[in-house]
Protein backbone atom coordinates (compact mmCIF):
# COMPACT_ATOMS: atom_id res chain seq x y z
CA UNK A 1 0.00 0.00 0.00
CA UNK A 2 1.15 3.69 -0.95
CA UNK A 3 0.10 7.03 0.59
CA UNK A 4 -1.10 9.70 -1.91
CA UNK A 5 -1.41 13.05 -0.26
CA UNK A 6 -3.34 16.45 -1.09
CA UNK A 7 -1.00 19.49 -1.60
CA UNK A 8 -1.98 20.46 2.28
CA UNK A 9 -0.65 16.96 3.53
CA UNK A 10 2.27 17.77 1.75
CA UNK A 11 3.10 21.04 3.46
CA UNK A 12 2.19 19.22 6.73
CA UNK A 13 4.96 16.58 6.60
CA UNK A 14 7.59 19.10 5.30
CA UNK A 15 7.00 21.09 8.58
CA UNK A 16 6.53 18.37 10.62
CA UNK A 17 10.08 17.12 9.30
CA UNK A 18 11.54 20.59 10.09
CA UNK A 19 9.83 21.40 13.19
CA UNK A 20 10.12 18.14 14.74
CA UNK A 21 12.88 16.16 13.75
CA UNK A 22 14.92 19.25 13.26
CA UNK A 23 15.95 18.90 9.59
CA UNK A 24 16.51 21.98 7.74
CA UNK A 25 14.06 23.03 4.58
CA UNK A 26 17.79 23.76 2.54
CA UNK A 27 19.11 19.81 4.13
CA UNK A 28 15.54 18.71 2.67
CA UNK A 29 15.54 20.55 -0.48
CA UNK A 30 19.21 19.19 -1.42
CA UNK A 31 17.82 15.67 -0.66
CA UNK A 32 14.97 16.57 -2.84
CA UNK A 33 17.56 17.48 -5.83
CA UNK A 34 20.00 14.29 -5.22
CA UNK A 35 17.11 12.29 -5.37
CA UNK A 36 15.65 13.72 -8.83
CA UNK A 37 19.06 14.06 -10.32
CA UNK A 38 19.64 10.31 -9.79
CA UNK A 39 16.03 9.23 -11.12
CA UNK A 40 16.69 11.65 -14.04
CA UNK A 41 19.67 9.51 -15.31
CA UNK A 42 18.18 6.28 -14.77
CA UNK A 43 15.60 8.03 -17.54
CA UNK A 44 18.50 9.24 -19.27
CA UNK A 45 19.76 5.52 -20.10
CA UNK A 46 16.38 4.29 -21.05
CA UNK A 47 15.28 7.14 -23.22
CA UNK A 48 18.09 9.61 -24.44
CA UNK A 49 20.53 7.97 -26.29
CA UNK A 50 23.37 9.92 -26.34
CA UNK A 51 26.46 10.76 -24.11
CA UNK A 52 26.48 14.16 -23.41
CA UNK A 53 22.76 15.42 -23.13
CA UNK A 54 21.68 19.40 -23.10
CA UNK A 55 18.42 20.55 -21.04
CA UNK A 56 16.93 23.42 -19.52
CA UNK A 57 15.69 24.29 -16.16
CA UNK A 58 12.27 26.22 -16.16
CA UNK A 59 12.40 28.12 -12.28
CA UNK A 60 9.49 29.68 -10.50
CA UNK A 61 9.84 31.96 -7.59
CA UNK A 62 8.58 29.26 -4.76
CA UNK A 63 10.40 26.35 -3.59
CA UNK A 64 9.86 24.56 -6.33
CA UNK A 65 12.01 27.34 -8.67
CA UNK A 66 14.41 26.36 -5.58
CA UNK A 67 14.56 23.12 -6.36
CA UNK A 68 14.75 23.62 -10.01
CA UNK A 69 17.98 25.62 -9.08
CA UNK A 70 19.49 23.21 -7.43
CA UNK A 71 18.94 20.25 -9.44
CA UNK A 72 20.20 22.49 -12.34
CA UNK A 73 23.25 23.10 -10.12
CA UNK A 74 23.90 19.03 -9.64
CA UNK A 75 23.15 18.18 -13.21
CA UNK A 76 25.77 20.62 -14.32
CA UNK A 77 28.02 19.23 -11.43
CA UNK A 78 27.70 15.70 -12.91
CA UNK A 79 29.17 17.22 -16.59
CA UNK A 80 25.50 17.64 -18.16
CA UNK A 81 24.78 20.72 -19.60
CA UNK A 82 22.18 22.54 -17.90
CA UNK A 83 20.97 25.97 -18.55
CA UNK A 84 18.59 27.39 -15.61
CA UNK A 85 16.18 29.81 -16.20
CA UNK A 86 14.18 32.17 -13.88
CA UNK A 87 10.73 32.72 -15.46
CA UNK A 88 9.29 35.53 -13.58
CA UNK A 89 12.53 37.93 -15.03
CA UNK A 90 11.93 35.92 -18.05
CA UNK A 91 8.01 37.52 -17.97
CA UNK A 92 8.95 40.87 -15.97
CA UNK A 93 6.52 39.33 -13.50
CA UNK A 94 7.24 41.06 -10.20
CA UNK A 95 6.85 37.89 -7.72
CA UNK A 96 8.14 37.64 -4.02
CA UNK A 97 11.04 35.14 -4.12
CA UNK A 98 10.87 32.60 -1.54
CA UNK A 99 14.03 32.80 0.91
CA UNK A 100 15.24 29.66 0.08
CA UNK A 101 14.66 30.18 -3.75
CA UNK A 102 17.07 33.76 -3.35
CA UNK A 103 19.27 31.14 -1.66
CA UNK A 104 19.58 28.09 -4.20
CA UNK A 105 19.75 30.53 -7.33
CA UNK A 106 23.16 32.39 -5.16
CA UNK A 107 24.71 29.07 -4.69
CA UNK A 108 23.77 28.03 -8.68
CA UNK A 109 24.94 31.50 -9.63
CA UNK A 110 28.47 31.41 -7.34
CA UNK A 111 29.46 28.51 -8.95
CA UNK A 112 28.91 30.56 -12.70
CA UNK A 113 26.73 27.53 -14.82
CA UNK A 114 24.47 29.12 -17.59
CA UNK A 115 21.11 31.09 -16.53
CA UNK A 116 19.05 32.53 -18.50
CA UNK A 117 17.46 36.09 -17.17
CA UNK A 118 15.77 37.11 -20.85
CA UNK A 119 14.43 35.71 -23.90
CA UNK A 120 17.27 34.46 -26.01
CA UNK A 121 17.52 36.31 -29.89
CA UNK A 122 16.47 33.00 -31.19
CA UNK A 123 13.98 31.91 -28.50
CA UNK A 124 13.81 28.58 -27.30
CA UNK A 125 13.51 27.27 -30.73
CA UNK A 126 16.29 25.83 -30.57
CA UNK A 127 16.27 21.53 -29.30
CA UNK A 128 16.82 20.21 -26.00
CA UNK A 129 17.00 16.60 -24.74
CA UNK A 130 15.40 17.40 -22.03
CA UNK A 131 13.35 20.00 -20.17
CA UNK A 132 12.39 20.41 -16.50
CA UNK A 133 9.54 22.16 -15.19
CA UNK A 134 10.06 23.81 -11.83
CA UNK A 135 7.53 26.71 -12.05
CA UNK A 136 4.68 25.92 -9.52
CA UNK A 137 4.64 22.94 -7.52
CA UNK A 138 2.05 21.41 -5.23
CA UNK A 139 0.79 24.68 -3.84
CA UNK A 140 -0.77 26.16 -7.13
CA UNK A 141 -4.41 26.73 -6.10
CA UNK A 142 -5.90 29.77 -8.49
CA UNK A 143 -5.88 29.94 -12.27
CA UNK A 144 -2.37 31.11 -13.67
CA UNK A 145 -2.43 34.65 -15.40
CA UNK A 146 -2.28 35.36 -19.18
CA UNK A 147 1.66 35.58 -18.61
CA UNK A 148 1.92 32.08 -17.12
CA UNK A 149 -0.31 30.67 -19.59
CA UNK A 150 1.61 31.58 -22.60
CA UNK A 151 4.90 30.72 -20.99
CA UNK A 152 3.66 27.16 -20.60
CA UNK A 153 2.10 27.09 -24.25
CA UNK A 154 5.76 28.00 -25.59
CA UNK A 155 7.34 25.33 -23.21
CA UNK A 156 4.74 22.68 -24.45
CA UNK A 157 6.02 23.64 -27.86
CA UNK A 158 9.90 22.96 -27.06
CA UNK A 159 11.40 19.19 -28.68
CA UNK A 160 12.94 16.94 -25.83
CA UNK A 161 11.55 15.58 -23.10
CA UNK A 162 9.40 17.20 -20.67
CA UNK A 163 9.97 16.20 -16.52
CA UNK A 164 7.92 17.82 -14.01
CA UNK A 165 9.43 18.34 -10.79
CA UNK A 166 6.97 17.12 -7.64
CA UNK A 167 4.09 17.69 -10.15
CA UNK A 168 3.29 19.39 -13.94
CA UNK A 169 2.78 23.17 -13.72
CA UNK A 170 -0.72 23.75 -13.84
CA UNK A 171 -2.13 20.69 -12.00
CA UNK A 172 -4.06 21.69 -9.04
CA UNK A 173 -2.26 18.85 -6.33
CA UNK A 174 -5.31 18.10 -4.52
CA UNK A 175 -7.83 16.85 -7.38
CA UNK A 176 -6.16 16.81 -11.07
CA UNK A 177 -7.87 19.62 -12.63
CA UNK A 178 -6.47 22.12 -14.66
CA UNK A 179 -5.71 25.65 -13.56
CA UNK A 180 -5.75 27.68 -16.61
CA UNK A 181 -3.16 25.47 -18.77
CA UNK A 182 -0.64 22.60 -18.01
CA UNK A 183 2.73 21.67 -19.02
CA UNK A 184 2.42 18.34 -20.72
CA UNK A 185 5.53 16.07 -19.31
CA UNK A 186 6.48 12.78 -20.13
CA UNK A 187 7.67 11.89 -16.58
CA UNK A 188 6.75 13.45 -13.20
CA UNK A 189 9.28 13.03 -10.34
CA UNK A 190 7.67 13.53 -7.24
CA UNK A 191 8.99 13.44 -3.36
CA UNK A 192 7.86 11.18 -0.78
CA UNK A 193 4.53 10.11 -1.57
CA UNK A 194 2.59 10.54 -4.84
CA UNK A 195 0.20 13.53 -4.81
CA UNK A 196 -3.29 12.72 -5.42
CA UNK A 197 -3.50 15.29 -9.05
CA UNK A 198 -1.09 13.37 -10.12
CA UNK A 199 -3.68 10.33 -10.67
CA UNK A 200 -7.16 12.23 -10.87
CA UNK A 201 -7.96 13.22 -14.68
CA UNK A 202 -7.54 15.33 -16.20
CA UNK A 203 -4.03 16.06 -14.53
CA UNK A 204 -2.95 12.44 -15.09
CA UNK A 205 -2.93 13.04 -18.76
CA UNK A 206 -0.49 15.44 -17.89
CA UNK A 207 1.71 13.79 -15.67
CA UNK A 208 3.23 11.24 -17.75
CA UNK A 209 5.42 8.51 -16.24
CA UNK A 210 4.99 8.80 -12.34
CA UNK A 211 8.21 8.06 -9.93
CA UNK A 212 7.87 8.65 -6.51
CA UNK A 213 11.67 9.38 -4.95
CA UNK A 214 12.87 9.61 -1.35
CA UNK A 215 13.91 13.29 -0.34
CA UNK A 216 14.20 12.46 3.88
CA UNK A 217 10.19 12.48 5.07
CA UNK A 218 8.85 9.47 5.72
CA UNK A 219 5.83 8.36 7.38
CA UNK A 220 7.27 9.07 10.52
CA UNK A 221 6.31 12.61 9.74
CA UNK A 222 2.80 12.39 9.98
CA UNK A 223 2.93 12.47 14.04
CA UNK A 224 -0.53 11.98 14.86
CA UNK A 225 -2.37 13.00 11.27
CA UNK A 226 -2.46 9.91 9.18
CA UNK A 227 -3.34 10.93 5.13
CA UNK A 228 -6.60 10.04 4.26
CA UNK A 229 -6.02 8.36 0.90
CA UNK A 230 -3.92 5.74 -0.25
CA UNK A 231 -3.68 2.84 -3.19
CA UNK A 232 -3.24 -0.62 -3.44
CA UNK A 233 -0.64 -2.59 -4.97
CA UNK A 234 0.08 -6.33 -5.82
CA UNK A 235 2.17 -7.22 -2.81
CA UNK A 236 -0.80 -6.41 -0.46
CA UNK A 237 -2.78 -9.31 -1.78
CA UNK A 238 -0.66 -11.45 0.53
CA UNK A 239 -2.55 -9.80 3.06
CA UNK A 240 -5.69 -11.78 2.36
CA UNK A 241 -6.42 -14.66 5.38
CA UNK A 242 -5.11 -17.69 4.20
CA UNK A 243 -7.60 -20.23 2.34
CA UNK A 244 -7.07 -22.90 5.40
CA UNK A 245 -6.28 -26.60 3.82
CA UNK A 246 -8.91 -28.04 6.36
CA UNK A 247 -11.94 -26.51 4.78
CA UNK A 248 -15.16 -27.17 3.04
CA UNK A 249 -17.52 -25.16 0.54
CA UNK A 250 -19.17 -23.66 3.52
CA UNK A 251 -15.91 -22.36 4.89
CA UNK A 252 -15.44 -19.81 2.20
CA UNK A 253 -19.34 -18.42 2.53
CA UNK A 254 -22.42 -17.94 0.73
CA UNK A 255 -23.37 -15.03 -1.59
CA UNK A 256 -26.95 -14.26 -2.43
CA UNK A 257 -27.37 -12.80 -5.93
CA UNK A 258 -30.36 -10.62 -6.78
CA UNK A 259 -29.79 -9.87 -10.77
CA UNK A 260 -31.59 -10.23 -13.87
CA UNK A 261 -35.30 -9.56 -15.57
CA UNK A 262 -37.20 -11.74 -17.92
CA UNK A 263 -34.94 -13.06 -20.11
CA UNK A 264 -32.38 -10.97 -19.12
CA UNK A 265 -29.73 -13.18 -17.44
CA UNK A 266 -26.50 -11.69 -18.49
CA UNK A 267 -25.92 -9.35 -15.55
CA UNK A 268 -26.73 -12.64 -13.02
CA UNK A 269 -24.25 -14.77 -14.61
CA UNK A 270 -21.73 -12.09 -14.55
CA UNK A 271 -21.81 -11.56 -10.93
CA UNK A 272 -22.35 -15.22 -9.77
CA UNK A 273 -19.18 -16.47 -12.19
CA UNK A 274 -16.89 -13.87 -10.89
CA UNK A 275 -17.99 -14.32 -7.36
CA UNK A 276 -16.82 -18.09 -7.50
CA UNK A 277 -13.49 -17.20 -9.48
CA UNK A 278 -12.86 -15.14 -5.80
CA UNK A 279 -13.03 -17.96 -4.10
CA UNK A 280 -16.66 -17.72 -2.66
CA UNK A 281 -18.12 -21.11 -1.63
CA UNK A 282 -21.97 -21.17 -2.83
CA UNK A 283 -23.65 -18.45 -5.06
CA UNK A 284 -27.45 -18.72 -4.75
CA UNK A 285 -28.46 -16.26 -7.70
CA UNK A 286 -32.58 -15.14 -7.32
CA UNK A 287 -33.89 -13.98 -10.63
CA UNK A 288 -36.81 -14.58 -12.72
CA UNK A 289 -38.36 -18.14 -13.50
CA UNK A 290 -37.44 -17.81 -17.51
CA UNK A 291 -33.81 -17.19 -16.42
CA UNK A 292 -33.47 -20.70 -14.64
CA UNK A 293 -33.05 -22.79 -17.92
CA UNK A 294 -29.93 -20.31 -19.64
CA UNK A 295 -28.62 -19.91 -15.79
CA UNK A 296 -28.24 -23.45 -15.13
CA UNK A 297 -26.57 -24.26 -18.80
CA UNK A 298 -24.08 -21.89 -18.28
CA UNK A 299 -23.07 -21.64 -14.24
CA UNK A 300 -24.38 -25.33 -12.96
CA UNK A 301 -22.31 -24.43 -10.51
CA UNK A 302 -24.73 -21.92 -9.02
CA UNK A 303 -27.51 -22.67 -7.21
CA UNK A 304 -30.68 -21.26 -8.51
CA UNK A 305 -33.97 -19.58 -6.68
CA UNK A 306 -36.81 -18.02 -8.53
CA UNK A 307 -40.01 -15.93 -8.80
CA UNK A 308 -42.71 -14.88 -11.01
CA UNK A 309 -44.55 -11.49 -11.75
CA UNK A 310 -46.62 -12.82 -8.30
CA UNK A 311 -42.85 -12.08 -5.91
CA UNK A 312 -43.51 -13.38 -2.86
CA UNK A 313 -41.46 -11.61 -0.09
CA UNK A 314 -41.46 -14.69 2.51
CA UNK A 315 -39.32 -16.62 -0.20
CA UNK A 316 -36.79 -13.72 -0.60
CA UNK A 317 -36.56 -13.52 3.12
CA UNK A 318 -35.76 -16.43 3.85
CA UNK A 319 -32.80 -16.39 1.08
CA UNK A 320 -31.43 -13.72 2.33
CA UNK A 321 -31.71 -15.17 5.96
CA UNK A 322 -29.32 -18.09 3.95
CA UNK A 323 -26.49 -15.83 2.66
CA UNK A 324 -23.66 -14.27 4.48
CA UNK A 325 -23.58 -11.15 2.01
CA UNK A 326 -25.94 -10.07 -0.72
CA UNK A 327 -25.79 -8.68 -4.00
CA UNK A 328 -28.56 -6.88 -5.51
CA UNK A 329 -29.45 -4.60 -8.79
CA UNK A 330 -27.51 -5.62 -11.70
CA UNK A 331 -30.34 -6.23 -14.23
CA UNK A 332 -33.03 -6.15 -12.28
CA UNK A 333 -34.51 -3.15 -14.40
CA UNK A 334 -37.10 -0.65 -12.61
CA UNK A 335 -40.67 -2.52 -12.74
CA UNK A 336 -42.26 -2.91 -9.83
CA UNK A 337 -41.32 -6.21 -8.70
CA UNK A 338 -37.34 -4.60 -8.91
CA UNK A 339 -38.54 -1.63 -6.60
CA UNK A 340 -40.44 -4.73 -4.29
CA UNK A 341 -36.87 -6.74 -4.09
CA UNK A 342 -34.75 -3.23 -3.30
CA UNK A 343 -37.28 -2.73 -0.46
CA UNK A 344 -37.17 -6.21 1.13
CA UNK A 345 -33.58 -6.19 0.90
CA UNK A 346 -33.78 -2.89 2.81
CA UNK A 347 -36.24 -4.18 5.59
CA UNK A 348 -34.67 -7.89 6.22
CA UNK A 349 -30.79 -7.85 5.43
CA UNK A 350 -28.67 -8.60 8.47
CA UNK A 351 -25.91 -9.41 6.40
CA UNK A 352 -23.10 -6.78 4.25
CA UNK A 353 -24.95 -5.62 0.76
CA UNK A 354 -23.61 -4.46 -2.36
CA UNK A 355 -26.03 -2.45 -4.28
CA UNK A 356 -25.15 -1.83 -8.15
CA UNK A 357 -26.39 -1.18 -11.04
CA UNK A 358 -30.73 -0.71 -11.21
CA UNK A 359 -30.64 -1.02 -7.46
CA UNK A 360 -28.96 2.19 -7.04
CA UNK A 361 -31.23 4.26 -9.55
CA UNK A 362 -34.23 3.03 -7.47
CA UNK A 363 -32.69 4.35 -4.58
CA UNK A 364 -32.08 7.30 -5.94
CA UNK A 365 -35.67 8.16 -6.16
CA UNK A 366 -35.62 8.28 -2.20
CA UNK A 367 -32.53 8.75 -1.47
CA UNK A 368 -33.78 9.50 2.56
CA UNK A 369 -34.38 5.98 2.52
CA UNK A 370 -30.65 5.17 3.07
CA UNK A 371 -30.59 7.20 6.24
CA UNK A 372 -32.46 4.86 8.12
CA UNK A 373 -30.42 2.10 10.09
CA UNK A 374 -29.24 -0.56 8.14
CA UNK A 375 -26.52 -3.24 7.77
CA UNK A 376 -23.03 -2.81 5.93
CA UNK A 377 -23.95 -1.42 2.33
CA UNK A 378 -21.25 -1.03 -0.40
CA UNK A 379 -22.68 1.27 -3.27
CA UNK A 380 -20.99 0.58 -6.29
CA UNK A 381 -22.40 3.72 -8.21
CA UNK A 382 -20.48 4.41 -12.05
CA UNK A 383 -21.06 8.19 -12.85
CA UNK A 384 -24.96 8.36 -14.09
CA UNK A 385 -26.05 6.41 -11.16
CA UNK A 386 -24.13 8.67 -8.84
CA UNK A 387 -25.62 11.67 -10.39
CA UNK A 388 -28.79 10.39 -9.93
CA UNK A 389 -28.14 9.50 -6.21
CA UNK A 390 -27.03 13.31 -5.46
CA UNK A 391 -28.64 15.37 -8.03
CA UNK A 392 -25.44 16.44 -9.24
CA UNK A 393 -24.02 16.72 -13.06
CA UNK A 394 -21.43 14.31 -13.65
CA UNK A 395 -19.22 17.23 -14.92
CA UNK A 396 -19.70 18.37 -11.50
CA UNK A 397 -18.77 14.33 -9.88
CA UNK A 398 -15.98 14.60 -12.03
CA UNK A 399 -14.15 17.72 -11.09
CA UNK A 400 -15.23 16.66 -7.13
CA UNK A 401 -14.41 12.99 -7.08
CA UNK A 402 -13.19 11.87 -4.20
CA UNK A 403 -14.64 15.02 -1.77
CA UNK A 404 -17.97 13.91 -3.31
CA UNK A 405 -17.27 10.16 -2.65
CA UNK A 406 -16.48 10.70 0.53
CA UNK A 407 -19.40 13.26 1.55
CA UNK A 408 -22.45 10.58 0.00
CA UNK A 409 -20.17 7.79 2.30
CA UNK A 410 -20.35 10.03 5.24
CA UNK A 411 -23.73 11.52 4.91
CA UNK A 412 -25.59 8.05 4.30
CA UNK A 413 -23.06 5.55 6.50
CA UNK A 414 -22.02 3.76 3.50
CA UNK A 415 -19.02 2.62 1.53
CA UNK A 416 -18.90 4.38 -1.82
CA UNK A 417 -17.54 2.73 -4.86
CA UNK A 418 -17.32 5.62 -7.15
CA UNK A 419 -16.78 4.16 -10.57
CA UNK A 420 -14.40 6.15 -12.94
CA UNK A 421 -11.04 6.27 -14.66
CA UNK A 422 -9.94 5.92 -11.30
CA UNK A 423 -11.76 4.42 -8.95
CA UNK A 424 -12.49 6.25 -5.53
CA UNK A 425 -13.77 4.03 -2.33
CA UNK A 426 -14.59 5.93 0.00
CA UNK A 427 -14.55 4.94 3.78
CA UNK A 428 -16.93 7.17 5.66
CA UNK A 429 -14.80 7.22 8.80
CA UNK A 430 -10.81 6.44 8.14
CA UNK A 431 -8.45 5.54 5.18
CA UNK A 432 -10.19 6.11 1.83
CA UNK A 433 -8.43 4.58 -1.29
CA UNK A 434 -7.85 5.52 -5.03
CA UNK A 435 -7.47 2.30 -7.36
CA UNK A 436 -4.72 2.55 -10.10
CA UNK A 437 -5.33 -0.69 -11.09
CA UNK A 438 -7.54 -0.90 -14.46
CA UNK A 439 -7.62 0.21 -18.24
CA UNK A 440 -10.17 1.66 -20.48
CA UNK A 441 -10.95 -1.87 -21.96
CA UNK A 442 -12.66 -2.52 -19.41
CA UNK A 443 -15.19 0.38 -20.29
CA UNK A 444 -17.60 -2.42 -21.51
CA UNK A 445 -20.74 -3.96 -20.79
CA UNK A 446 -20.89 -6.12 -17.82
CA UNK A 447 -17.51 -4.98 -15.82
CA UNK A 448 -19.24 -3.63 -13.30
CA UNK A 449 -21.37 -6.88 -12.78
CA UNK A 450 -17.90 -8.49 -12.10
CA UNK A 451 -17.08 -5.72 -9.72
CA UNK A 452 -20.19 -6.41 -7.59
CA UNK A 453 -19.44 -9.71 -7.69
CA UNK A 454 -15.94 -9.95 -6.62
CA UNK A 455 -16.92 -7.75 -3.69
CA UNK A 456 -19.45 -9.88 -2.55
CA UNK A 457 -17.30 -12.52 -2.44
CA UNK A 458 -15.04 -11.35 -0.43
CA UNK A 459 -17.36 -9.73 1.72
CA UNK A 460 -19.43 -13.62 1.95
CA UNK A 461 -16.08 -14.78 2.70
CA UNK A 462 -15.65 -12.58 5.98
CA UNK A 463 -14.23 -9.59 4.62
CA UNK A 464 -14.70 -6.27 6.60
CA UNK A 465 -16.57 -4.19 3.81
CA UNK A 466 -13.71 -1.44 3.81
CA UNK A 467 -11.30 -4.45 2.24
CA UNK A 468 -13.93 -6.24 0.65
CA UNK A 469 -14.40 -2.55 -1.36
CA UNK A 470 -10.94 -2.06 -1.87
CA UNK A 471 -9.16 -5.04 -2.80
CA UNK A 472 -12.46 -5.80 -4.71
CA UNK A 473 -11.46 -2.99 -6.78
CA UNK A 474 -8.24 -3.64 -7.30
CA UNK A 475 -8.50 -7.47 -8.11
CA UNK A 476 -11.29 -6.23 -10.93
CA UNK A 477 -8.90 -3.62 -12.20
CA UNK A 478 -5.22 -6.25 -11.73
CA UNK A 479 -8.05 -8.67 -13.92
CA UNK A 480 -8.41 -6.01 -16.44
CA UNK A 481 -4.73 -5.43 -16.74
CA UNK A 482 -4.15 -8.99 -17.43
CA UNK A 483 -7.15 -9.56 -19.99
CA UNK A 484 -4.85 -6.10 -21.78
CA UNK A 485 -1.76 -8.46 -22.17
CA UNK A 486 -3.78 -11.17 -23.53
CA UNK A 487 -6.27 -9.16 -26.31
CA UNK A 488 -5.44 -5.47 -25.91
CA UNK A 489 -8.46 -3.05 -25.18
CA UNK A 490 -10.40 -2.99 -28.54
CA UNK A 491 -11.35 -6.33 -28.12
CA UNK A 492 -11.93 -6.99 -24.40
CA UNK A 493 -15.28 -8.40 -22.59
CA UNK A 494 -16.49 -8.58 -19.58
CA UNK A 495 -16.33 -12.12 -19.50
CA UNK A 496 -11.86 -12.01 -20.13
CA UNK A 497 -12.23 -9.91 -17.47
CA UNK A 498 -13.48 -12.91 -14.95
CA UNK A 499 -11.57 -15.65 -16.86
CA UNK A 500 -8.51 -13.02 -15.70
CA UNK A 501 -8.80 -13.46 -12.41
CA UNK A 502 -7.19 -16.43 -12.15
CA UNK A 503 -4.16 -14.74 -13.22
CA UNK A 504 -4.68 -12.59 -10.67
CA UNK A 505 -4.63 -15.63 -7.81
CA UNK A 506 -2.11 -17.41 -9.67
CA UNK A 507 1.39 -17.57 -7.71
CA UNK A 508 -0.53 -16.72 -4.56
CA UNK A 509 -0.29 -19.55 -1.58
CA UNK A 510 -3.20 -19.48 0.36
CA UNK A 511 -2.94 -22.77 1.88
CA UNK A 512 -1.69 -23.10 5.37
Amino acid sequence: MKYLVTGKEMKLLDQNTSNYFKVPELVLMEQAAMHFVWRLCDVFKETIKKENPKGIVFCGTGNNGADGFAIARLLNQKGIYTEACEVNVLLKEKSDTSVSNQMQKEIYQAHRYPIIEGFKPEGFDEEYDFIIDAIFGIGLSRPLNQAYMGLIEMINHIKGMKIAVDIPSGINADDGQIMGAVLKCDHTITFSFGKLGQYLWPGCEYAGTVHVVDMGITEASWLERKPSMASLEKADLSFLPKRPAHSNKGTFGKLLVIAGSVNMAGAAIFVAKAAYRCGVGLVKVFTREENRGIIQETLPEALVSTYTEALKEEQLIAEINWADAVVVGPGIGMSKNAKELVRIVQMAASVPVVWDADALNILAEKPESLLLPHTEYIMTPHLGEFSRLTNNSVAWIQNHLVDSAIDFARTYDVLCVLKDFRTVVANPYGLSYLNLAGNNGMATGGSGDVLAGIIGALLAQGQKGIDAAAFGTFIHGLAGDYAREKMGTHSMMASDIIESLKDVWKGIDYAE
